[in-house]
C-alpha cells in the first residue's frame, strides 16, 4: 500500500491514445490547484488529450460495479507538480473526463470531486503485427467526436529523459475542491510501454466541453502522440493537502 492510503479502485488500463500538445502556460493558470505548480517538459508546458479502455473495474480493490467493470474513458489533463518533504511529487490535473456510465461519473464526483462528463461513447483497435490503429469517440448533442493514433512501431519501454517518460510517470492526482482547497491521490502502475504514432489527431470543435480556447489547441496536429499499451493500476484514496 503507497503512502499508508487506503485502496479506492484497481483496474487495468489498456490500449491508451495520448496525443500532447504545448500550450502558453497562462491557458492553464486557472486549472492549476492549489499547493501545486504547473510541470513543465524543457521548458515546454502539455496538454494531454487521451483515450484509454478501463477494464476489471473493482472500488476498494475487490467489489466489482455490476455493469460497470469494462468501459472507456477520454480525458483533457495537465501536468503539475508538489514538494512534500525531499520528494517532488509529479501529478496530473484533469480538466474534463468523460465516461459512458452514469455511476462510474457519480462516483468520481463524489470522492475526489472531479469534474466528469457521462456521454456515449465507443472505440476501435485494430492490431496488425507491430502495428497498431486506435481511436476512442464519444456524442455530444448528436454529434460524435474522435480522437485516433496510427502506430507502425512495437510498443517499447519510453526512452530515459524522453517526452513520452515524461507524459505518463506522473503517479500523483491532485483535484481542485469547491471549497478552495486540493486533494492529493497516489495512482500506482508499473511504466508503460509506447509506439510512437506517425498519424494521430482528434477530429470535432469540443468547445463545449473543454472551452473555446482549449478547443482551439486540440483543432492543431498533436506536437507528439503515441499509444501506450498500459498496465493494471491501484488508485488510492485521496487526502487534503492544502
Amino acid at each position: 500500500m503507497a503512502h499508508g492510503q487506503r485502496i479506492f479502485l484497481s483496474a487495468e488500463w489498456r490500449d491508451l491514445v495520448m496525443l500532447n500538445y504545448e500550450v502558453d502556460p497562462e491557458l492553464l493558470s486557472g486549472y492549476v490547484p492549489p499547493g501545486t505548480v504547473l510541470d513543465s517538459f524543457q521548458g515546454r508546458t502539455y496538454v494531454s488529450l487521451v483515450g484509454f479502455r478501463f477494464l476489471h473495474t473493482k472500488l476498494f480493490g475487490f467489489l466489482p460495479i455490476p455493469f460497470h467493470a469494462d468501459f472507456d474513458e477520454v480525458n483533457l489533463r495537465l501536468y503539475v507538480r508538489r514538494s512534500e518533504g525531499n520528494e517532488s511529487r509529479r501529478g496530473v490535473v484533469f480538466i474534463a473526463e468523460i465516461v459512458p456510465k452514469r455511476a462510474v461519473a457519480q462516483i468520481a464526483r463524489v470522492a475526489y470531486g472531479e469534474n466528469y462528463i457521462r456521454l456515449p461513447m465507443e472505440h476501435s483497435i485494430d492490431r496488425n503485427g507491430a502495428s497498431n490503429a486506435v481511436d476512442y469517440r464519444f456524442q455530444l448533442n448528436g454529434t460524435w467526436f474522435k480522437l485516433h493514433a496510427r502506430s507502425s512501431l512495437a510498443p517499447a519501454p519510453a526512452d530515459e529523459g524522453s517526452l513520452e517518460q515524461f507524459i505518463t510517470e506522473h503517479y500523483w492526482g491532485y483535484s481542485a475542491q469547491r471549497d478552495g482547497g486540493t486533494l492529493e491521490y497516489h495512482v500506482s502502475h508499473v511504466p508503460w510501454n509506447v509506439g510512437v504514432s506517425t498519424a494521430a489527431g482528434f477530429e470535432g470543435d469540443a468547445s463545449r466541453v473543454y472551452g473555446v480556447e482549449l478547443a482551439k489547441v486540440l483543432q492543431r496536429r498533436p506536437d507528439s502522440a503515441f499509444i501506450a499499451d498500459g498496465s493494471p493500476i491501484t488508485v488510492f484514496g485521496g487526502k487534503r493537502i492544502h
